[in-house]
């Protein structure tokens, strides 16, 4: 069974959302989406001062399987970015939730709104078996 964390919220297309500010979330993929994507070769984010839109595909995940997009679960801002996934990409495999993160965003409008729609982690662990 892959980790899922309670603090944490979660999109349909298995990313995961955390609140880092009153207007700021880290996002980065799932425990699950990493094992089903398997070893983690290249990770293309979008810079700094980026504008991401809801459900909107902001960069791509690289494994020795396939190519999938990295959606964005709010519309914003990208405020960071993770320097560390440009040389050590299987961090994404060893530590999604940790120094695998993706990306922070700056939420526009506001930021309770904004998470309304992400699932729980009892409702991402259903949506996971699916």
């Amino acid at each position: 069974m892959s980790e899922i964390k309670d603090q944490l919220l979660y999109s349909a297309e298995h990313e995961w959302v955390e609140r880092i500010s009153d207007d700021t979330v880290r996002i980065g993929i799932t425990d699950f989406a990493q094992h089903q994507l398997g070893d983690i070769v290249f990770v293309e984010l979008p810079q700094s001062g980026a504008e991401v839109a809801s459900e909107a595909v902001i960069g791509t995940i690289e494994s020795v399987k396939t190519v999938s997009d990295l959606f964005s679960p709010v519309t914003g801002t990208i405020t960071n970015f993770n320097p560390e996934l440009e040389t050590e990409p299987e961090l994404v495999n060893s530590d999604p939730y940790g120094r695998g993160w993706m990306v922070e965003v700056k939420v526009s409008g506001n930021l309770d709104e904004a998470l309304s729609s992400l699932l729980s982690a009892e409702a991402y662990a259903e949506h996971a078996q699916d």
